[in-house]
């Protein structure tokens, strides 16, 4: 399973439960989609670090980084290249 995959299962899991994770698009803005609120977004990032063992510092807690499961798994993909 790669990172796109293994993010989008966890979102549906943990935030659309009753949506197949195939209905869930890549590109989809979960935070303007009100998918992932504000202590969502805490549960995400704190997933993220510890299922990629990744570390997320303040300065790259943009919203741009979190907005859809492509901008997450880029970002992982990054954090592993760079950390």
């Amino acid at each position: 399973m790669n990172h796109t995959q293994t993010i989008t299962k966890f979102l549906v899991e943990e935030f659309l439960p009753d949506v197949p994770a195939e209905s869930l698009a890549a590109d989809y803005d979960l935070l303007s989609g009100g998918v992932i609120d504000s202590l969502g977004l805490l549960r995400v990032i704190a997933w993220l670090e510890d299922r990629f063992d990744v570390v997320v510092d303040d300065i790259e807690i943009a919203p741009d980084n979190f907005r859809t499961v492509t901008a997450m798994s880029a970002f992982v993909q990054n954090a592993r290249r760079t950390g």
